[in-house]
């Protein structure tokens, strides 16, 4: 297997969006989503062969599955993208030097964007709308998972570009042997960015081995803290809506930790997690407050891999801390920089909780679920990133962008 073609048409496709002006770009992805919706009943054939290859009960069974609405809400999202004003030639800065000479600093494409992905095949279209909005080619690394499915949706992009006369390398799927992995971590000078979304196991490795530069997004184990003024509540709803919105996705709530001085609430604010079956690992403090008020058969005591789990099932870690910097304390030592809450009526709390928790996001009185593009206005997203360096949260438009010097004079040379 030798991908050196592949990636180099991936270039050469590049250079042509690169040339598209904002008008054809938008009218294509719109006739994109008319396209998806319009093959609905192919998409959904190809998925249920993806499906018939995984348990139900896996949580991952949710993140595969695709269904006819939500075919019409990734439309949807296309839509939105087309929408939105795009960022590429957006004029950072400008400056005139006393000799004349005018510097631009403008927003520009990556060029070649490389995705590797687990069982969400949504994700094939999101990355493709939002790296063609922002005139990259993009090249999916899907799991073999979703191997019918991302097929059946590759094909329609394709099959859509072309008819439009752009080239269709401006997004390919790639073979689902790790041996197409190990080529796009190498390819450097032909790939510009990698942006890993899954686990913790697939991010670190891809950091890990990547020549190319990476951003990482994906893995979140993800905390709320009910502090001793939190609103009882509030705080039932936020919890219940942080884990099982949907268990199976990376903002999903993994560690509750709760003030001793409320820890009497504990049954209160669990109450409906029993409902859903959510399995709870409690420290000592926790399971006595649980015990005989939580089902047993849903109650065990924590461990120290409990708090550095990142779940995506229906299960939840509780950790009791004695004061309030002791919160602070446990989240810095276990987050994994995705999402962080707090849930308190008390706004000196709040500010102090939102100055020391480093994280992407941190919310105040909501549930870390709202860590979406989409939910924050930005349209589809491509990932969460965790980093710091260029980009950090969601990642939409200006995210899939770097920028360039734009020098412009009339002859003057240097002395």
């Amino acid at each position: 297997m030798d991908l050196t073609e592949t990636f180099d048409l991936s270039k050469e496709a590049s250079q042509q969006i690169a040339l598209l002006d904002a008008h054809q770009i938008n009218s294509l992805l719109r006739k994109m989503a008319d396209a998806a919706v319009a093959a609905a009943d192919y998409i959904l054939a190809e998925n249920k062969k993806d499906l018939a290859r995984m348990d139900p009960s896996n949580p991952m069974y949710d993140r595969l599955m695709l269904t006819r609405e939500r075919i019409d809400d990734i439309a949807s999202d296309i839509r939105h993208v087309a929408d939105l004003p795009t960022p590429v030639g957006e004029l950072l800065s400008s400056v005139i030097r006393p000799n004349g000479m005018r510097i631009d600093k403008v927003r520009v494409p990556f060029g070649v964007v490389g995705v590797i992905y687990e069982a969400r095949p949504n994700v094939s279209f999101d990355v493709f709308s939002l790296c063609f909005k922002t005139g990259n080619a993009c090249l999916l690394k899907g799991g073999s998972d979703a191997q019918y499915s991302n097929a059946a949706i590759v094909e329609i992009i394709r099959s859509t570009l072309r008819q439009n006369d752009v080239n269709e390398n401006a997004v390919t799927l790639l073979p689902v042997e790790r041996e197409a992995t190990a080529q796009l971590l190498n390819a450097v000078g032909k790939v510009d960015l990698l942006i890993p979304r899954g686990g913790k196991s697939l991010i670190s490795y891809v950091r890990d081995n990547s020549r190319v530069p990476v951003i990482e997004t994906g893995a979140g184990i993800c905390h709320t803290y009910f502090d001793k003024y939190g609103d009882l509540k509030k705080g039932r709803a936020i919890i219940t809506n942080g884990k099982t919105r949907r268990v199976s996705v990376c903002n999903a709530l993994d560690t509750l930790v709760i003030h001793a001085a409320v820890v009497d609430k504990l049954p209160y604010l669990c109450e409906d997690l029993a409902c859903k079956n959510v399995i709870l690992y409690a420290d000592d403090v926790a399971y006595k407050a649980l015990e005989g008020k939580y089902p047993a058969h849903l109650l065990s005591h924590s461990t120290d891999d409990s708090y550095d789990t990142e779940y995506q099932d229906y299960k939840m870690a509780i950790k009791v801390v004695p004061h309030f910097t002791d919160a602070i304390t446990h989240i810095s030592r276990h987050t994994s920089g995705h999402s962080e809450s707090i849930i308190t009526e008390d706004r000196n709390h709040a500010t102090r909780f939102t100055r020391a928790i480093d994280a992407s996001c941190v919310y105040v009185n909501l549930p870390t679920s709202w860590t979406d593009g989409a939910q924050f206005g930005f349209g589809a997203e491509i990932g969460i990133s965790t980093q710091k360096l260029h980009a950090r949260g969601p990642m939409a438009l200006p995210e899939l962008t770097t920028y360039k010097y734009i020098i412009t004079g009339d002859g003057q040379v240097r002395d």
